[in-house]
């Protein structure tokens, strides 16, 4: 999956499959990741937030996603 890089102090990169929902995030310091089940318009909220950190914070990972590391 290709990823755009994204200007956060957490966050690497971000992408997304709007064919099966998921959403892949590299992050600075510990990896990649794949968020199953993610709405496109909560990956839009991500890329558009002023901090994709804090925007990550509230609305992934505390919004019960089921992931795994890949990377």
């Amino acid at each position: 999956m290709e990823r755009d890089n994204v200007n956060s102090s957490n966050l690497a990169s971000v992408g997304y499959d709007a064919d099966t929902n998921t959403l892949e995030v590299q992050f600075k310091y510990g990896g990649i990741y794949q968020y199953s089940n993610v709405p496109e318009s909560v990956y839009s909220g991500l890329m558009n937030a002023s901090s994709h950190g804090q925007y990550f914070d509230a609305n992934i990972k505390k919004g019960g996603y089921s992931f795994r590391k890949i990377g």
